[in-house]
């Protein structure tokens, strides 16, 4: 049973922490010890939200250390630029490839980086960047909200770990009249990913 750190970035109202709880239940399910940490910071303000999620035989602590990350899944473009120095050499990088503009920038007081920006600055950490369309997909089902389960869709693709485990904590984890949305928006994400 191999040891594997998420850290799972984003910005409030994006759905971050739903993501991190839902890796974490999938996690217990399959049988490994699971540990979460989460930062809120000022999420309902739209600022950036981070979450730590541990599988392994035995897990010590919630936290990974500075170059432990074996996934970072960003839900927001600039949040992997953010925190890809997190990865260990050789980590992966899943990124929802859309941005959210912050007040600094819109105020004039900062600049956002373009998408090739971003996209360059991570592939200089690890060659393992994959960027998906995950709210343009939740948006083709209808609900843009669905986005950060179109991510871990994506993310399922590089774990050991049964698709009907995944299905049935997203069932057990999201409300029943979103249910089916989400499922959808999980399959949609998982079939971006191909081994």
């Amino acid at each position: 049973m191999k040891n594997i750190n998420f850290l799972l970035v984003g910005v409030g109202g994006q759905g971050t922490l739903l993501a991190s709880n839902i890796v974490a239940e999938v996690g217990l399910r399959a049988g490994y010890d699971v540990k979460k940490s989460e930062v809120h910071g000022m999420a309902q303000r739209g600022g950036s939200v981070s979450s730590h999620v541990r599988w392994g035989k035995t897990v010590p602590s919630p936290l990974i250390g500075q170059g432990e990350v074996d996934i970072l899944i960003a839900f927001e473009r600039v949040e992997a630029l953010r925190y890809v120095d997190a990865l260990r050499p050789g980590g992966q990088v899943l990124v929802n490839d859309h941005s959210i503009i912050p007040m600094t920038v819109t105020a004039g007081d900062q600049t956002y980086p373009s998408r090739d920006e971003i996209v360059s600055a991570l592939h200089q950490a690890t060659d393992a960047v994959t960027v998906i369309p995950g709210v343009t997909i939740a948006e083709e089902l209808g609900n843009a909200r669905t986005n950060n389960v179109v991510v871990l869709g994506a993310l399922s693709n590089w774990l050991e770990v049964d698709e009907s485990l995944w299905q049935e904590v997203i069932a057990d984890r999201v409300p029943p009249k979103y249910k089916n949305l989400n499922l959808e928006a999980f399959a949609r994400g998982k079939s971006l990913i191909k081994d």
